[in-house]
């Protein structure tokens, strides 16, 4: 089994470019779990206290489960891995079994941030984008997919996202194997094949 840890801004490209490992290295062979799934579960908060959680915060993660579901997918157990809704920013009431593969993707802007976690990763991806293709992207996602506005989305990036950005994302750049530059996505879409083709030599 191989863990790829991949990391990124937020709108850096991270969701499109993780499908296209999985259609390189096998789809049929290959799981990608997001940490969207695995945001902290507070159901004693009303919506209003929940709608103000620092969701690019490490603190927002249940780490704790993310990191035993890695280990058991490691030891060939499947996992009951959870759903979250952003619109009620609540775990669902539905899980999914997700099994073992060949190929482990852990994606998300905060994997890189929790030690214990990257120790797990055998490979690190960054994706990075330029500052404006990551506001375009992030607020088509969430103007599509998680019931925002756009002043939500654009007074969210201006006060919260950058700073964690710059503490909790960026730095850990370094610890990638390698960057994906993703301004471009042919570009980066090449730069993938190039680095798995050396992988799985």
């Amino acid at each position: 089994m191989v863990i790829i840890g991949i990391s990124g801004g937020t709108g850096a490209g991270k969701t499109t470019l993780v499908n296209y490992f999985a259609e390189i290295l096998g789809k049929d062979q290959t799981l990608i779990i997001s940490q969207d799934r695995y945001y902290k579960h507070l159901p004693e908060l009303s919506f209003e206290e929940r709608c103000l959680i620092n969701f690019d915060h490490p603190d927002a993660l249940d780490f704790d489960l993310l990191l035993s579901h890695v280990l058991q997918l490691q030891e060939g157990k499947s996992i009951q891995s959870p759903l979250y809704s952003f619109e009620q920013h609540l775990r669902k009431d539905e899980i999914e079994v997700l099994h073992p593969k060949k190929y482990i993707l852990i994606e998300g802007i905060l994997v890189f941030a929790h030690a214990p976690l990257l120790n797990l990763f055998n490979h690190k991806v960054y994706i990075e984008a330029d500052i404006n293709n990551r506001i375009k992207r992030r607020m088509e996602r969430d103007l599509k997919t998680r019931g925002r506005t756009k002043e939500e989305v654009t007074v969210r990036f201006q006060n919260t996202l950058q700073d964690m950005h710059k503490k909790f994302i960026s730095p850990h750049m370094n610890s990638a194997d390698i960057i994906i530059i993703n301004n471009d996505l042919k570009f980066a879409k090449n730069q993938i094949q190039e680095w798995i083709e050396t992988l799985i030599k």
